[in-house]
C-alpha cells in the first residue's frame, strides 16, 4: 500500500522509537477498493505524550485536538494527520462518545472497537494489511457488517446507523442481515444525536449511486430523522401524471437529480408538503395544489433542526417554493426568472424541475423534459451574450432618471423595473439613447 511521504515519515519516526504505527480505517478500505485514499489516519501504541515528544523533537508541530481520547494532530509540510493511541472504549452513556478510554498496546483491541469490518483494517510496511474481522472479504463481497455485536456497536454510537446507510449508498454495498436488524431495532436512538451530525451523513448518503435503494429499504430510519416525511410513505397519487406514491416519487427524483448536494437535498424535501394539501375530486383524481408553499415551510423547520447554514436553508426552501411555478413549460420566460431569482437559482430550479419530471409517468413527460433542457440552453446563451436581465445591466441608471426629473426613491425604482421588463420582453432596445427617448415621451 502506497502512503504519502508525510504519513510514511510520521510512522517511521514512531516505529524507530520502538512503537507500533499503522495507517488505519478509510484509507486502507479505499486502497483495497482501488480508490485514491483521502485523509490518512494513523494509530499507534505510543501514548499521546510520547507521540508529541517524538515528533516535536523532529521539529514537527503537534496539536492536542482530542487528547482525552488519545488523538494528537501532527502538522507536516502543511498537511494534518490525526495520530491516535491504540485504545479500548469505556461506557457510552450518550449513545455517541465513550465516557472514557483506556490506552492499550495491542492493535487487535483497537480494531475491535471500530464500527464496520471494512473500516477495521490497518496497514504498515512491516506487517502488511492487518485484517482481523474479515473486512477484506466483506469488501470483495460488497457487504457492510458491524464489527462484533451489531446491537452493541449501534448502542455505543447511534450515528453509526447513518454511517452504515451512507456506506451502503456510496459504495453500493448491501448491509449484512444481523447488522440490518440492529439498525431497525436501534433507529430511535438517532433522536439523541445532534442534528448537524445526522445532516452530514445524510448529504453524503444522498450523493451515493445507491441512494434510491437505501432510501427505499431504510425508510423507517429516514422517518426517524425526518418524521415530516412519514405521511408521504403511504400517500398515494391517483393522477395520470404519476406512477408512484409521494415517497416513491421523492426518492426517484433524488435518484434522477444531478450529483449536486443542494439539488439532491431539495429533491428529498420538495414534495414533503403534499400529504397536508391533498384533495381528491369527484372522479377520484388526486390533486396537490399549494404543496410547494406548504413544503417550503415544512422544509425550513426540518433544516433548522439539522442546524444547517442560512445559505443552505434559503437555497433549498426557495427551490422548493418555486418548483411548482415552472410546471407550465410553455409559459416560462428565462429572462424573467433570471431577473426574479438570478442565474444560479434559475439554473438550479430548471434542474430541479427535470429531476422532478423524470420521477413522473414516463409516458407524460417527454415534451416537458425536452422543453426545460432547451430553456437551460437558452439560459447559457443569454449569459454568454451578456443580455440584460437585471437592473445593473441596463444602459441607464438612477442618476439618468434624476436628470430627467424623476423623483428619487420609489418612483425611480419602479421606472427602472418597468424599463427592465420592456428590455427583457424585447419591447425596448437596451441602448441609452433609445431608453432616454422612451422616458422623454
Amino acid at each position: 500500500m502506497k502512503l504519502s511521504e508525510n504519513a510514511e515519515k510520521l510512522m517511521e519516526l514512531l516505529t524507530a522509537d520502538g512503537f507500533k504505527a499503522y495507517a488505519v480505517g478509510g484509507c486502507v478500505r479505499d486502497y483495497l477498493l482501488g480508490k485514491t485514499a483521502g485523509d490518512i489516519d494513523i494509530t499507534t501504541s505510543a501514548k499521546p505524550q510520547q507521540v508529541e515528544y517524538i515528533l516535536t523533537n523532529q521539529g514537527i508541530k503537534c496539536i492536542e485536538t482530542g487528547i482525552k481520547h488519545g488523538t494528537v494532530t501532527a502538522v507536516l509540510n502543511g498537511e494534518q494527520y490525526e495520530i491516535t493511541t491504540f485504545r479500548k472504549d469505556g461506557d457510552y452513556k450518550d449513545n455517541r462518545r465513550p465516557e472514557s478510554v483506556d490506552f492499550v498496546t495491542d492493535i487487535q483491541d483497537d480494531l475491535s472497537r471500530r464500527d464496520f469490518t471494512v473500516n477495521a483494517m490497518a496497514y504498515n510496511a512491516e506487517d502488511g494489511i492487518t485484517d482481523l474481522f474479515g473486512g477484506r472479504e466483506d469488501l470483495k463481497n460488497g457487504i457492510i457488517r458491524a464489527v462484533g455485536n451489531a446491537d452493541s456497536r449501534f448502542k455505543e454510537d447511534a450515528l453509526r446507523i447513518m454511517r452504515a446507510l451512507r456506506f451502503s449508498a456510496v459504495l453500493g454495498f448491501s448491509i449484512e442481515e444481523s447488522t440490518k436488524k440492529a439498525i431497525f431495532e436501534n433507529r430511535n436512538l438517532l433522536n439523541k444525536i445532534a442534528g448537524e451530525r445526522i445532516f452530514t451523513e445524510l448529504t453524503k448518503l444522498l450523493m451515493g449511486d445507491n441512494a434510491l435503494q437505501v432510501l427505499d429499504e431504510y425508510r423507517a430510519v429516514i422517518g426517524v430523522i425526518i418524521p415530516e416525511l412519514k405521511p408521504a410513505f403511504s400517500c398515494e397519487q391517483n393522477n395520470p401524471w404519476h406512477i408512484y406514491n409521494v415517497y416513491e416519487h421523492i426518492i426517484h427524483a433524488v435518484h434522477y437529480a444531478p450529483k449536486d448536494e443542494m439539488i439532491r437535498l431539495t429533491m428529498l424535501l420538495h414534495d414533503i408538503g403534499k400529504p397536508a394539501v391533498k384533495t381528491t375530486d369527484e372522479k377520484g383524481t388526486d390533486h396537490f395544489k399549494t404543496h410547494a408553499y406548504a413544503g417550503a415551510e415544512i422544509a425550513e423547520k426540518v433544516l433548522k433542526r439539522f442546524k444547517v447554514s442560512n445559505d443552505i436553508s434559503k437555497k433549498v426552501t426557495s427551490l422548493i417554493y418555486y418548483h411548482q411555478a415552472v410546471e407550465n413549460v410553455d409559459e416560462i420566460r428565462v429572462k424573467h426568472w433570471l431577473a426574479k431569482i438570478g442565474e444560479d437559482y434559475t439554473r438550479a430550479l430548471f434542474r430541479v424541475r427535470i429531476s422532478d419530471l423524470l420521477a413522473h409517468n414516463p409516458e407524460k413527460i417527454g415534451y416537458e423534459v425536452k422543453k426545460i433542457k432547451e430553456l437551460l440552453a437558452e439560459l447559457d446563451e443569454i449569459i454568454a451574450e451578456g443580455d440584460a436581465f437585471k437592473l445593473s445591466d441596463l444602459a441607464v441608471n438612477g442618476r439618468d432618471l434624476l436628470a430627467l426629473g424623476y423623483r428619487e426613491g420609489k418612483e425611480i425604482g419602479e421606472k427602472l423595473h418597468e424599463i427592465l421588463n420592456l428590455v427583457i420582453d424585447d419591447k425596448l432596445v437596451n441602448e441609452r439613447n433609445k431608453i432616454i427617448e422612451y422616458l422623454s415621451q
